[in-house]
């Protein structure tokens, strides 16, 4: 089974950077995707921005020239600058695959990490 572990979050002011970093480890399957999913109180969880093992990435509007996904082999990190006080929300980790022999999908979370942006 994965596991992931993230670090990085903290409190900034807003236009302030911070930098979220993501380790998966256990099994890893050579397809897959890794992301970055957001939850602000009272809102539904979100997605922030994904990128495959091949490389593609994915963002969402409101990230879009600010924020910058990548990864290196089963690490994932997301470059978040100029950030907003609307960022603000606890940024969980993401792993989806899929067994290559049976095809079963999995799908692992972090823990969470609070990114707070001041006004």
């Amino acid at each position: 089974q994965g596991q992931l572990v993230e670090s990085g979050g903290g409190l900034v002011h807003t236009g302030g950077s911070l930098r979220l970093s993501c380790a998966a480890s256990g099994i890893i399957f050579s397809i897959n995707t890794m992301g970055w999913y957001r939850q602000a109180p009272g809102k539904e969880r979100e997605l922030v921005a994904t990128v495959t093992s091949d490389g593609r990435t994915n963002y969402a509007d409101s990230v879009k020239g600010r924020f910058t996904i990548s990864r290196d082999k089963n690490t994932v990190y997301l470059q978040m600058n100029s950030l907003k006080p609307e960022d603000t929300a606890v940024y969980y980790c993401n792993l989806d695959q899929r067994n290559t022999a049976t095809m079963i999908p999995y799908r692992y979370w972090g823990q969470g990490t609070q990114v707070t942006v001041s006004s």
